[in-house]
């Protein structure tokens, strides 16, 4: 990622954010994985946490909108005071779990409702296990996540 762009996400991040009237610093980071954090830092974040995270996941849609012509295939991630890694954390450990008593049990195990960002974290952890697989269901927006053992290759 550009310097330019990561000034240019700063600064829309930050004018959004006190435009909303909220005290708060913007860190802009790139991830070993190609994605772009926006770390939300200060008092004011934590308005966009309220209501399970609503605000933080509407602010993350209006930029992955805003700036989608300048990105390839990576995605932006917007956090506020560590909460969205706090939630991916638990997310990845749930699926962890879900793999395991998939594998025990012989059933699908479902997760869900997830919106596009979580059903992702989701997956990506799937994908860490060879011999599990996952696979969205469901329309609209929100999906569930089906999880289930693979089949051992004969």
């Amino acid at each position: 990622m550009t310097q330019d762009l990561q000034g240019e996400l700063r600064t829309f991040v930050g004018d959004v954010v006190r435009d909303m009237g909220l005290d708060a610093n913007v860190e802009v980071e790139t991830l070993e994985d190609g994605s772009i954090r926006v770390d939300i830092r200060g008092d004011g974040g934590e308005v966009l946490l309220r209501r399970k995270g609503e605000g933080l996941d509407a602010l993350q849609h209006i930029v992955n909108t805003a700036f989608r012509r300048d990105l390839d295939s990576q995605r932006i991630v917007i956090d506020s005071l560590g909460f969205r890694r706090g939630k991916d954390l638990e997310l990845e450990q749930m699926t962890r779990f879900l793999i395991e008593r998939a594998r025990s049990t012989g059933t699908p195990q479902e997760l869900g409702p997830l919106n596009s960002y979580a059903r992702r974290v989701v997956h990506m952890e799937v994908a860490k296990h060879a011999d599990a697989t996952s696979e969205s269901q469901g329309d609209g927006a929100v999906k569930k996540v089906i999880i289930a053992a693979r089949a051992p290759k004969k």
